[in-house]
């Protein structure tokens, strides 16, 4: 310790959204651990950010790292907080600590990701650090001192209702290490939803319409090729809605599939035990295009509508159609001049290159995964 009066901890970071939300999370966590684990102390947070890198394994040292902190910083107890997501089995792991070393560990993705990810980080920590504190606070792990610390929860025994409440059902459970005290654990069919959506949250999809440039280009021309042409109208106009709505669906679907395929982005499991991880990484894929598409959609029906809208003048395209026209008739030949553009945008989309998509698709961290498993695949023989 340090001066015996102040506690301090240091956050180390990965770069991107663990960084992020960091900066803004050690402004607000001192008053955060004083309200909840309370004790004659006060407290100190220092948000450092580097790359945690990977061992052999593919897992991070956190004891290393830790221990190379807290000695370089004379800081008392060393947080690391990554976007890699970290399961024990099939179980989600949100975080675990080790009291021997003062060192816990968060991973992002399993907090579900959204606007409330700094709140369940914040409460995470709180709980980790109180653990890692207990000794110091001179707190028992015997929950008959539950009686004497009101309103607040005991490191050595479940996690609070609202922590449990905010991450999904959690729990802890022991672990094979010799030093880590216990992972905290996501349980259940919701608990891996919620770390299925923090991948996805984490690999920012919004981001694929800027990169993917030969692709957005093909879409666009192609929409507005639809919008100039007026076979188009009058088809539009004779389609149901059920049928617009499937032909959207499955232009969205052909430019996902197409993007996995001709990127080689399906992963296939390297080595025994590793089918649940395969299906984990290979439904983030899917769900992170699904949803970059849809963006990807929604901007160019914006864009394409405003266009329509502007030049298309009303007689005209009355006179094409047979009969008086609304804005209903320019939001339906739109709607199928885009699901156009998106088949063109799927071929386009191959001029852009595999390094562009894997970089438009998912993190760094991603990345940085996806690179040692081809690494993996070619050292196990395979194409």
């Amino acid at each position: 310790m340090t001066d015996g009066t102040t506690i301090t901890v240091g956050l180390v970071t990965d770069p991107g959204l663990p960084s992020r939300v960091c900066d803004k999370l050690a402004r607000t966590l001192p008053g955060a651990l004083t309200g909840e684990l309370g004790g004659d102390v006060s407290w100190e947070v220092e948000a450092t950010c580097e790359p945690l890198l990977l061992d052999a394994e593919g897992a991070i040292p956190v004891f290393a790292i830790a221990d190379q902190y807290r000695t370089r910083h004379g800081w008392d107890m060393v947080v690391l907080v990554t976007d890699l997501p970290r399961r024990v089995g099939v179980r989600p792991i949100v975080g675990d600590f080790s009291t021997a070393h003062r060192a816990a560990l968060a991973s992002l993705p399993a907090l579900g990701g959204g606007f409330r990810l700094g709140a369940r980080l914040r409460d995470l920590l709180v709980h980790m650090i109180g653990h890692l504190a207990a000794e110091r606070l001179g707190i028992s792990p015997d929950p008959g001192f539950e009686r004497s610390w009101p309103g607040r929860h005991i490191p050595g025994g479940p996690p609070p209702r609202h922590l449990g409440e905010i991450l999904a059902p959690t729990r802890h459970i022991g672990s094979a290490y010799p030093d880590v005290d216990a992972h905290l654990a996501l349980t259940g069919l919701r608990g891996r939803l919620r770390l299925l959506r923090g991948m996805v949250y984490n690999n920012r999809p919004w981001r694929l319409l800027p990169h993917l440039a030969s692709a957005t280009a093909a879409a666009a021309a192609t929409a507005a090729f639809g919008i100039f042409y007026w076979t188009i109208w009058t088809m539009a106009e004779a389609l149901p809605v059920w049928r617009l709505a499937l032909i959207n669906v499955l232009t969205i679907a052909v430019m996902v599939g197409w993007l996995i395929y001709y990127n080689n982005l399906w992963e296939r499991p390297v080595g025994p035990g590793r089918a649940h991880q395969a299906i984990l990484y290979n439904a983030s894929t899917v769900l992170t295009l699904l949803v970059s598409v849809a963006c990807m959609y929604a901007t160019l029906y914006a864009g394409t509508l405003i266009a329509a809208s502007t030049v298309i003048d009303a007689t005209y395209l009355s006179s094409k159609v047979g009969h008086p026209v609304g804005p209903g008739d320019y939001a339906t030949l739109v709607w199928l001049a885009c699901s156009m553009g998106i088949v063109a945008g799927a071929l386009g989309s191959s001029l852009d290159g595999e390094e562009a998509v894997r970089q438009a698709t998912y993190s760094r961290r991603e990345q940085e995964r996806q690179a040692r498993r081809r690494a993996q695949e070619e050292a196990a023989g395979n194409p």
